[in-house]
């Protein structure tokens, strides 16, 4: 028997929703009936909801690119589409401005231990580029993939009184106004007072600027600037490889760009510079990690 489920919108509008309808397939399934699933859903996510429901081994996903890629191919022509990619590696590229495979898909994926294949419904012969365990992936490149993301606005608060419990006094008030913070550097404090930078999505600026104006009296001043840009690098290879920061920073000076903020995490390396400059940027560092090789 072939039965036709359809699901709508509503019936599939959040992850709890989708779990609901994963259940009713694999009752469905394994009542041995022959099914065809058709879905509405957020972008990405029922996909992987309902692949994981029904033990699938590989969850392809076609959009309108035909892998990932070691950067924008617009900003480097010369980008090398990848093969494979590990699941953080993905979920790090998602968070930082790659928008082939949305962050909360890879995540489900990962979790579920679902293969995925991003690929291209304009070019289907293409094989894609496979998203998996880390321990799948033989070869790990030091740097597999270099992300820019222009949504950011730096905001600076200076000569703030240095003392217990002011960042948290700041980061609570951005908080309750559901502002998520990404990138944070504190200055070390002088004669009792310090300086305080970090970054916010661009679409923010007008709620974080009314939380902003209740520290004005705590402050010497505060500033925004929305001319920058976040460029990162990740790869797997950082895990075991020294030099990989030094590399970066090196390939960025010698292109005449300052460097305002660095964040790093086990597999990334983030920074903000100045967005006049980001293309250079990617492209300097695209090619001092031979990924245009």
């Amino acid at each position: 028997m072939l039965r036709v489920l359809k699901f709508g919108g509503t019936s599939v509008g959040s992850l709890d929703r989708i779990s609901n309808v994963a259940n009713i397939i694999k009752k469905q399934k394994d009542q041995n009936d022959d099914l065809v699933v058709v879905v509405s859903a957020m972008s990405g996510e029922t996909n992987k909801a309902l692949c994981g429901s029904l033990d699938a081994d590989i969850c392809e996903i076609y959009t309108d690119v035909d892998g990932i890629y070691t950067t924008d191919p617009r900003v480097v022509p010369t980008a090398k589409k990848l093969n494979q990619i590990s699941y953080d590696e993905m979920l790090e590229l998602s968070s930082l401005g790659a928008k082939v495979l949305q962050n909360r898909s890879v995540e489900m994926a990962k979790k579920l231990n679902v293969k995925l294949v991003s690929r291209s419904s304009f070019t289907p012969d293409v094989c894609g580029t496979t998203i998996t365990k880390e321990e799948n992936i033989v070869e790990k490149p030091i740097v597999s993939g270099i992300a820019l993301d222009d949504n950011q606005v730096r905001v600076g608060i200076y000569k703030v009184i240095d003392k217990p419990g002011i960042a948290g006094s700041i980061f609570s008030k951005l908080a309750d106004e559901d502002i998520n913070v990404d990138m944070i550097v504190q200055t070390v404090g002088v004669d009792g007072l310090t300086d305080l930078d970090f970054t916010v999505p661009i679409d923010d600026l007008i709620k974080t600027k009314k939380v902003m104006d209740s520290f004005k009296d705590s402050s010497e001043n505060i500033d925004y600037n929305e001319h920058i840009t976040k460029v990162s690098i990740v790869g797997l290879g950082m895990k075991s490889h020294a030099g990989i920061a030094s590399k970066a920073f090196s390939a960025i000076a010698n292109e005449g760009i300052n460097i305002r903020i660095i964040s790093t995490s086990e597999i990334k390396i983030s920074m903000i510079i100045d967005k006049d400059k980001s293309k250079r940027a990617v492209k300097a560092l695209h090619s001092v990690y031979g990924l245009d090789k």
